[in-house]
């Protein structure tokens, strides 16, 4: 049987019967605020993501227009040199979410990792070989000309392809994780690329990166400092300004089909009103920021406006509210399975803490008994804590016997359910996990043997 195989069933099991958390430890902080953090980290990492992508894509565009007009080479070699600082800058501020996502989603994450198997594993290579063309791309920049431009560009365009596609692969597998019931069909990366909307999610990705780019462009060229006259000679700074405006209006402008996609294809199980109500004010936003950018675009100035940091406050909120309402769809989707995880963590934690139980009463862990299941065998799970006429770790017979008279249920309602009602004992675990019959066996034992331990023989 191939890993892929083993993969496939050992995912079916997990989401059909979830594992307990095998580490049973409290998180470092509490769970709301590694949400938040994830949330926040996560905007903070993208950002300089967008900016690579973005980057590496409007380089190498400009570079080609280049070959015919030479001035947008220079522009594309401007914009080359942002490519290595945002990289470096996105993957160091990559660690805090990555690190978050693995303490909130851990047993969701790491089955996704193994799922997409290879092309996972591939991020790290992929990435450092996209790092290393980019360098060569830059600083061969003025070296490779006349017969060796076409290698050039080539090697840029190779950079941004190898850019493209780690974030195809990451969106595969994140996406692949919020949905547990069709892991079982996952068979490695490419069908992988079938669950959910993993194309609508990247494509407004790549809109978000060239428009995010096109507003950092326009203030990183448009800025007064910027020595415009000895780097970018053949342009005014009106036409950087309009250039980068441009695109981000037009991109954003894109977003509203791209967006209106990815809402419409997301599967329905977490789609909620919490939902609706955390992206409808971000579309709202939007819509005035593109009033904002065209206004500037018309607008006949040599340098930035006074409504450039109000646009990238329009931007920023736009992002926020999307950047949540994604964060409500991945808790949504996740609800029953997570639920289903704690549940059996529960069991788990009963099944082992019997097992204590029983060996220190001196039986086995958990073998079973020759004959039919009676009361007194059943009874064993729970003789660790309980004896008959006096107290161990918990009351004893005759009490709950006194306490329960004539009320069998009420013993197998405690047993599937217990609270904490005296502060001299520990918490009972629960113990569902026997089932209804079992309980009412060993309910019916404990009034027996209490109600004759009460009364005095003759």
């Amino acid at each position: 049987m191939g890993p892929v195989a083993i993969n496939s069933l050992m995912c079916l099991a997990l989401a059909q019967t979830p594992v307990p958390r095998d580490i049973d430890l409290p998180l470092p902080i509490g769970d709301w605020q590694l949400k938040f953090l994830l949330v926040v980290l996560f905007l903070v990492h993208i950002l300089f993501v967008n900016l690579m992508v973005g980057g590496s894509i409007l380089a190498v565009v400009f570079e080609l227009v280049g070959l015919n007009r030479s001035k947008y080479d220079s522009l594309a070699k401007r914009i080359a040199e942002t490519i290595t600082v945002n990289k470096s800058l996105a993957v160091v501020l990559g660690v805090g979410p990555l690190l978050c996502i693995n303490l909130v989603y851990t047993i969701h994450f790491y089955s996704a990792n193994a799922l997409t198997g290879y092309a996972w594993i591939s991020i790290v290579p992929l990435v450092i070989v996209a790092f290393l063309l980019t360098y060569l791309h830059k600083y061969t920049w003025d070296k490779w000309r006349g017969p060796y431009k076409n290698l050039h560009v080539i090697v840029g365009g190779a950079a941004a392809f190898l850019f493209l596609c780690v974030p195809l692969i990451f969106l595969a597998n994140i996406n692949l994780m919020l949905f547990p019931a069709k892991w079982v069909e996952v068979e490695g990366f490419f069908s992988s690329l079938r669950v959910g909307n993993v194309f609508p999610r990247y494509f407004h990705f790549l809109a978000a990166s060239l428009a995010i780019t096109g507003l950092f462009l326009a203030g990183w060229f448009g800025r007064r400092s910027y020595p415009g006259g000895s780097h970018l000679a053949d342009f005014t700074g009106g036409e950087l300004r309009g250039l980068f405006y441009r695109v981000a209006f037009y991109v954003t402008l894109a977003q509203l089909v791209f967006g209106p996609l990815l809402l419409f294809t997301l599967p329905y199980e977490g789609v909620n009103g919490l939902l609706f109500a955390a992206i409808l004010p971000g579309v709202a936003v939007a819509l005035v920021l593109l009033y904002f950018l065209r206004r500037e675009i018309r607008a006949e100035r040599k340098r930035l406006g006074p409504a450039y940091l109000g646009i990238c406050l329009l931007f920023t909120l736009t992002v926020v509210a999307m950047a949540t309402g994604r964060h409500v769809y991945r808790e949504s989707s996740l609800a029953k399975h997570k639920t289903m995880i704690e549940d059996e963590t529960a069991r788990f934690r009963s099944i082992e803490f019997a097992a204590h139980m029983r060996i220190d009463a001196g039986y086995g862990a958990g073998e079973m008994l020759g004959g039919a299941l009676t009361g007194e065998k059943v009874f064993r799970n729970c003789a660790a804590c309980h004896a008959v006429n006096r107290v161990l770790a918990a009351p004893s017979l005759v009490e709950v016997s006194s306490i329960y008279r004539d009320n069998p249920e009420g013993i197998v309602n405690w047993a599937k359910a217990p609270g904490k009602k005296r502060p001299e004992f520990a918490p009972m675990p629960s113990f569902a996990h026997l089932g209804d019959d079992q309980l009412r066996l060993v309910a019916e034992y404990i009034l027996k043997t209490g109600e004759t331990a009460r009364i005095p023989p003759d």
